[in-house]
């Protein structure tokens, strides 16, 4: 069990370093009549969003895709370094996390790329980068250690 919970833990640990990577690095590139390029990482859209006066949205994309999965990485990790079953409060919060995850945006952001492609694919071409591929993979290795950290803390 201690084994698991350290494996855990660095994984954790793991998919921060990989969200955090994923918010600063290009996701994609635009390139609007074949000569005006401009990259794009999920912080400097959620500035230029801000700058635009888009605040509801900006703070929204902050909220979902910022704070949440790295206050739930956090709470994970935390959760993982208590020797003892965790209380009441404490699972319950497990459980908020573990729900939270469904939500996750992930596949909301693919959906708007895709949108975003097929819609303006005369006026704007769209080039991925590894940005997006770290910001995935730290989404579905989030999901797998809450999985098996409520699986370790609920005794499954």
């Amino acid at each position: 069990m201690l084994r698991s919970r350290r494996l855990l833990r660095l994984l954790a640990l793991l998919a921060l370093v990989l969200l955090i990577a994923g918010m600063v690095t290009p996701l994609l590139t635009l390139t609007r009549f074949w000569m005006f390029d401009e990259q794009l990482s999920i912080l400097s859209g959620i500035f230029q969003l801000w700058q635009q006066g888009h605040y509801p949205l900006a703070l929204l994309i902050l909220l979902l895709s910022v704070v949440l999965p790295v206050l739930k990485l956090l709470v994970l990790f935390r959760l993982l370094q208590l020797s003892e079953h965790p209380g009441p409060r404490l699972q319950r919060l497990l459980q908020l996390i573990h729900e939270y995850g469904r939500w996750a945006m992930l596949d909301v952001m693919v959906v708007a790329m895709l949108i975003v492609t097929v819609k303006l694919g005369v006026i704007l071409s769209v080039q991925v980068h590894y940005g997006l591929y770290l910001f995935a993979t730290a989404v579905l290795l989030t999901m797998l250690v809450t999985r098996q950290t409520v699986k370790l803390l609920q005794g499954r």
